[in-house]
């Protein structure tokens, strides 16, 4: 294991000193890669994953949404994990799960083993994680440096996604669909080869962990998205339905009586009583609501309806990409310094609304050209407005927060898509069923009806958005936050701007 004095050698050892921080940086880099990747490059492989492994039209969902909930429950625990037991081994022992829960999902002989793969996978990324980010910031200290290294972070963060929904199509197409999950092994194991020589340990110390906290949230929102789903199929009115429910609220109810009287609370109350704050988190929980669905369900329209290949549905994504990174960097580069945040995000995601009310009209005829406005659309809208509502998130809070804070943004990012998909699954599935009663509708027009319902219930999710932020921000309050925001929200925030003019 290398020391710290290795790492900050002084400047005759500076040929040394380089390329042990390049091959950090790249092993940060891989674990965020692998954490964002994971998230959508089994998007493609879903109706592959569908027919071999049986899963109905609802149930399929769990594949994205298993892997969302035990990543957004875990990820505060995961960050108290690594500064109480040295961030180093956390993160090792993150990536170690990662690669084994990665294997046991590739090998799949049924839905539930593929299933509890993918909560595994959600949990060692939320040990990863949180501890990948703390070492990227202690191991580059100097001003330059530092914001080119999270200018790569960023930039591998917001490309994430798009790498993984080529590399699902190239995987899946090419060889099976359990190389979207192989495909992780070999990384994870030369990250944690390297790691174990590289990366420095940070000093453990005493705490608490606040495992009923993080237990009764995640438990309590699996089992609502349960329901949800649950009634896709057997209805609203089933017991099994109702009991699903009733235990996800009671069990959210403790959670908040329990932080309440935590010691060393997992989720600070807190940080909800500033009301810019608080609207930004639930502004992102409605937006990740209908972004997630669109995912799901336009990817298998992609593959169902127009019969695109995986590879071909993966790259028909990259206009949203293009127009996500594009409007990042104008946000970045000046936008709200100069217009204000509120301003900034209620055009931003007003004009992600209009993309999204779009897809409303898709139809068993449409061509790609139907989608290209759209994807487009809700690409440009919501790069404008991520870097004000993140600023938002993250200004004005206390040093001893930020952690928690920055946390708490991954987390209503991942339980509002677990959620938000959890929904669109029931709305489809009850617009599903009422086409299916009509003999004359063909399962492929069934599908689109369903469909159909889901992007309207996304659209209504994109639109609450705007209207959170528009009640709920004053004008002039939330400029003066983005202006005021602590330097390390600054440094996060203008990576994608510093990444390219370096």
């Amino acid at each position: 294991m290398q020391s710290t004095a290795t790492l900050v050698a002084p400047p005759g050892r500076a040929t040394q000193r380089r390329p042990r921080r390049g091959l950090v940086l790249g092993i940060i880099l891989a674990v965020q890669l692998m954490v964002v990747l994971d998230a959508t490059i089994v998007n493609i492989a879903l109706p592959d994953i569908a027919g071999a492994l049986h899963f109905s039209p609802a149930n399929l969902s769990w594949v994205i949404t298993a892997y969302t909930l035990a990543f957004g429950g875990f990820l505060l625990l995961g960050a108290r994990a690594g500064d109480l037991l040295g961030r180093r081994r956390v993160f090792i022992a993150g990536i170690a799960l990662f690669t084994a829960a990665s294997l046991l999902g590739g090998v799949a002989p049924w839905s539930g083993w593929l299933l509890a793969a993918r909560a595994l996978q959600g949990v060692g990324g939320a040990l990863a994680a949180p501890s990948a980010l703390a070492l990227l910031m202690t191991m580059f200290q100097d001003g330059q440096e530092r914001v080119r290294a999270i200018g790569w972070y960023t930039a591998v963060s917001i490309g994430g996604g798009a790498i993984g929904l080529i590399l699902g199509g190239l995987l899946t197409q090419w060889a099976s669909w359990r190389w979207v999950l192989f495909v992780n092994v070999p990384i994870g194991l030369v990250v944690i080869v390297l790691a174990r020589r590289l990366l420095t340990e940070t000093p453990s110390r005493n705490g608490h962990f606040d495992v009923r906290g993080a237990l009764t949230s995640t438990i309590g929102v699996t089992a609502l998205a349960y329901g949800f789903v649950r009634a896709a199929t057997s209805g609203w009115g089933d017991a099994i339905t109702m009991v699903a429910f009733a235990t996800g609220l009671a069990l959210l109810a403790t959670f908040v009586v329990l932080e309440r009287r935590a010691l060393e609370p997992i989720t600070p109350l807190r940080l909800f009583a500033d009301r810019s704050r608080s609207a930004s988190y639930v502004a992102r929980l409605f937006l990740t609501a209908g972004m997630f669905g669109m995912f799901f369900f336009l990817t298998q329209f992609l593959q169902e309806v127009l019969h695109y290949s995986p590879l071909e549905t993966g790259l028909a994504f990259l206009p949203f990409t293009v127009a996500l990174f594009s409007m990042s960097q104008l946000s970045a580069r000046g936008l709200v310094q100069r217009f204000g945040a509120k301003p900034v995000m209620v055009v931003g995601f007003s004009v992600s609304t209009i993309g999204m009310l779009l897809m409303t009209q898709l139809s068993a005829t449409s061509s790609y050209l139907s989608l290209l406005a759209p994807l487009m659309l809700f690409g440009a809208g919501n790069g404008l407005a991520f870097v004000p509502l993140t600023s938002t998130s993250l200004s004005g809070v206390l040093q001893e927060d930020a952690g928690a804070a920055s946390g708490l943004v991954n987390v209503m990012q991942q339980l509002g898509g677990a959620l938000g998909l959890a929904v669109l699954i029931s709305v489809f599935g009850t617009a599903a069923r009422g086409a299916a009663l009509q003999s004359v509708v063909a399962a492929r027009e069934t599908f689109v009806v369903g469909a159909d319902h889901a992007f309207i219930a996304a659209t209504v999710f994109v639109s609450a958005t705007v209207l959170v932020l528009a009640v709920a921000i004053r004008g002039r309050r939330a400029a003066a936050r983005a202006a005021a925001v602590p330097s390390w929200v600054r440094d996060l925030d203008s990576t994608p701007t510093a990444l390219v003019e370096s």
